[in-house]
């Protein structure tokens, strides 16, 4: 979960990217426009991830070791 939340993060923050430095919606070009079915499932998904991801900075989340066999 906490690796598909970063990925989400990570395309949406790429695509404010381009917007701010280029006014270029990469999600919308891809998938027929911002108001298109599947662009707005991708935006809801990175908006999920991004509120998932709250949880790294408020350390709320258990550090575990990895086991190593």
């Amino acid at each position: 979960m906490d690796t598909a939340a970063l990925a989400l993060v990570i395309i949406g923050a790429l695509n404010w990217g381009l917007i701010g430095l280029f006014r270029f919606d990469l999600v919308a070009a891809l998938f027929g426009g911002q108001g298109a079915l599947f662009s707005r499932i991708v935006y809801s998904l990175v908006g999920l991830a991004g509120i998932y991801s709250i949880t790294f900075l408020m350390g709320n989340r258990s550090i575990t070791k990895a086991r190593r066999d």
